[in-house]
């Protein structure tokens, strides 16, 4: 069993748990927060290998895993479920917040062996969709940094000359970041499908740096 941050791939879930459909993205969980995640429940008190039952007490399967949306904010069990009487065993995925500790036992309140029947089997991103989501969120942040060199820019043209002096040493920055930036996307995308991750870092640490420019040129 392990803790991941990948994506929910094919995430439909019923109304009994309405979520948002997380992220691919290639970043490590720490081992603090391995312990912090799930509703916050005590490290003590860890819910892997726990098996989740539904009020009435049937059965519906162990807690194989936990997912992390980027950001850390949501997160998911990943339950192999199944095993009983007309469905073979599949893992499905679940917002810990559907999920409640009673009395030492998880319990998913409002779910039946009939609900989770409907929930899609939980397929884990392959490495290729987590690299385009990766490029797709860089590309947005070097895009949304141009912009905002741009009206940068316009605003130092629209002050006077003692001002724009301030602002030049800024511009002038922000300018160098994003063509670091820019060029380590380029990197990254000529990178052969099994080496892309060699250029992860440094795109990284350059997209990072754009959102530490003049006037949070990425806004975070």
């Amino acid at each position: 069993m392990s803790v991941r941050l990948l994506a929910l791939a094919g995430l439909l879930l019923p109304v009994w748990a309405h979520a948002q459909v997380a992220g691919s993205t290639a970043a490590s969980v720490t081992l603090t927060e391995r312990h912090e995640i799930a509703m916050g429940w005590s490290a003590r008190r860890s819910v892997l290998g726990k098996t989740v039952y539904t009020e009435a007490g049937q059965k519906i399967g162990q807690v194989q895993d936990i997912i992390i949306a980027p950001g850390g904010k949501v997160s998911y069990l990943i339950i192999g479920a199944g095993g009983f009487v007309g469905i073979g065993r599949h893992d499905v995925a679940v917002p810990a917040a559907q999920v409640r500790d009673h009395g030492g036992r998880l319990e998913m309140p409002g779910a039946t062996q009939d609900v989770v029947r409907t929930i899609p089997r939980f397929d884990y991103a392959n490495d290729t969709a987590v690299r385009d989501h990766f490029i797709a969120a860089a590309v947005e942040d070097i895009g949304r940094a141009r912009r905002n060199l741009v009206a940068l820019q316009k605003a130092a043209e629209a002050t006077g000359a003692e001002a724009r002096l301030k602002l030049q040493p800024e511009i002038d920055q922000l300018q160098r970041n994003v063509q670091v930036a820019e060029g380590k996307l380029a990197e990254l995308q000529n990178a052969s499908v099994g080496r892309w991750k060699d250029f992860q870092a440094a795109l990284s640490d350059a997209v990072s740096r754009l959102r530490s420019g003049p006037e949070s040129a990425v806004p975070g």
